[in-house]
C-alpha cells in the first residue's frame, strides 16, 4: 500500500513539472503574438495537444492558437478549438479570458482567408484534442479505480487491526477466565480439604452432633425422648467446646488459607463469641448447629451473623467468602 502511494505522489509530481515547462512555451508564444504572429502561430502549431496534462493550459493554449490564427488571418474550418477557451473560462467564471475567448469566435466566423496548410495543422490538432479527451477519461476512471483501491485497501488494514485488537480482548478474556477458573477450583479444593479434615477431626461425634440437633428441632416424639437427646447433644457440645475448638480453629486456617489468623488481625479486639462464630461459620456448620454450639436462638445467631459481615467486609471483601 505505502509502495502504490508513492507511485501516485511520483505520477502527480511528474505531471506537475511537465504543465510547468509547457507553460513556459506558451509565454514564450504569447510573447511572439504581438511581434510575429506567424512565429506564435507556428509555436502553437508545434504542442502536441494529446499531451496536456490538465485542462486550464488546454484552454490557455485554445484562446491563443485561435488568436494567433485571427491575427494572421486565417479562417479556422470548426469552432471546435476556440469551443475550448470558451467553455473552460465561463465554467471557471474567469471573465476577461472569457469574453476574449467569445470575440474571437465572433471574428473568425467572419474571416474568409482559407489555407489548406492552416486547415490541415487544425484538423490535426482537432484530433490531436480528441486523443486528449480520450486519455483524460482513461486517467480519471484509473484514478477513481486507485480511489476505491485505497478505500478498499484502508478498510481491509482498519479491520485487520480490530480483528487483532478483538483477538487480543478475547485472549485476555480467555486468560482472566481460565485465571477465575482456577481460584474456583483452588477454593473449591479448599473446602474439600476442610470438609475432609473436619469430618476426620470430629468423626462420630461431629456427625453425632449435627444429626441430634436436627433431631432435636424436628422430633415429634415425648418430653422425655427430647431432654435426653438435648442432654446427650449438651454433653457433645461441651466436649467440642472444651476438647475440639482449638483442633477445628486449626482446620479451618489449614484448608482456608489462614483465614481465622487474617480476621484477628484485621479485628485485634474482636470478642470471643464473634471469634467463635467466624471459627463455626469458617468450618460451614449450619445455622442451628451454631445456635447450639453458642448456646443461643437462631434468631439471635442471623443478628450477630449479619453485624460481624457488616464488620470484616468494611475491613476486606476478601471476608466475604465465609459467608
Amino acid at each position: 500500500m505505502r509502495g502504490l502511494f508513492y507511485i501516485i505522489i511520483l505520477l502527480v509530481i511528474t505531471g506537475c513539472s511537465y504543465s510547468s515547462s509547457q507553460s513556459k512555451d506558451l509565454d514564450k508564444a504569447q510573447r511572439l503574438m504581438d511581434s510575429d504572429p506567424g512565429a506564435a502561430l507556428t509555436e502553437l502549431n508545434g504542442f502536441d495537444v494529446s499531451e496536456f496534462r490538465d485542462s486550464a493550459t488546454m484552454a490557455r493554449w485554445a484562446l491563443l492558437y485561435s488568436e494567433a490564427m485571427l491575427a494572421n488571418n486565417l479562417a479556422a474550418p470548426t469552432d471546435t478549438i476556440i469551443n475550448i477557451a470558451v467553455n473552460y473560462y465561463g465554467i471557471h467564471n474567469h471573465r476577461e479570458e472569457f469574453q476574449k475567448a467569445s470575440r474571437i469566435k465572433a471574428l473568425s466566423r467572419s474571416s474568409s482567408n482559407k489555407d489548406e496548410l492552416a486547415t490541415a495543422l487544425y484538423l490535426q490538432k482537432e484530433k490531436e484534442f480528441l486523443l486528449y479527451k480520450e486519455r483524460v477519461k482513461r486517467e480519471q476512471t484509473l484514478f477513481v479505480g486507485l480511489i476505491v483501491l485505497l478505500i478498499a485497501l484502508g478498510i481491509i488494514v482498519w479491520m485487520r487491526q480490530r480483528l487483532k485488537i478483538k483477538s487480543a480482548q478475547n485472549d485476555a478474556l480467555m486468560a482472566e477466565a481460565s485465571a477465575l477458573n482456577e481460584c474456583i477450583e483452588s477454593k473449591a479444593g479448599d473446602l474439600s480439604r476442610l470438609e475432609a479434615t473436619l469430618h476426620g477431626l470430629l468423626e462420630n461425634r461431629f456427625t453425632l452432633i449435627d444429626s441430634l440437633c436436627q433431631t432435636y428441632y424436628e422430633s415429634q416424639g415425648t418430653k422425655t425422648e427430647r431432654k435426653a437427646i438435648a442432654d446427650k447433644v449438651k454433653t457433645e457440645i461441651e466436649a467440642v467446646r472444651t476438647e475440639s475448638f482449638a483442633d477445628m480453629e486449626k482446620a479451618v486456617n489449614d484448608c482456608r488459607d489462614n483465614i481465622l489468623i487474617r480476621i484477628k488481625s484485621a479485628l485485634p479486639d474482636i470478642k470471643t463469641e464473634d471469634y467463635q462464630l467466624a471459627t463455626f461459620l469458617a468450618s460451614n456448620l449450619s445455622t442451628r448447629t451454631i445456635s447450639l454450639l453458642l448456646g443461643e436462638s437462631i434468631d439471635v445467631i442471623y443478628k450477630r451473623k449479619s453485624r460481624l459481615k457488616q464488620r470484616l467486609l468494611a475491613v476486606n471483601t476478601d471476608f466475604s467468602e465465609i459467608f
